[in-house]
């Protein structure tokens, strides 16, 4: 299974910490979405930035 990620919202004035994960996840502009696999790890990063973003399953790799 697998996530995908949207970006729906700015950083612009949020905490370093979520910078930082916003970057990891390899999110950089609003509406641009990447799909990631699902494990503990995304999922944690995922819970960091929960919200600026919207998260979907899919069926991928």
């Amino acid at each position: 299974m697998a996530l995908k990620i949207t970006l729906n919202k700015g950083y612009v004035g949020e905490k370093p910490k979520t910078r930082a994960n916003l970057q990891a996840l390899g999110l950089r502009k609003i509406r641009q979405s990447v799909i990631k696999q699902d494990n503990e790890a995304v999922r944690g990063q995922i819970l960091v930035v929960r919200h600026l973003v919207t998260v979907e399953e899919v069926a991928g790799e």
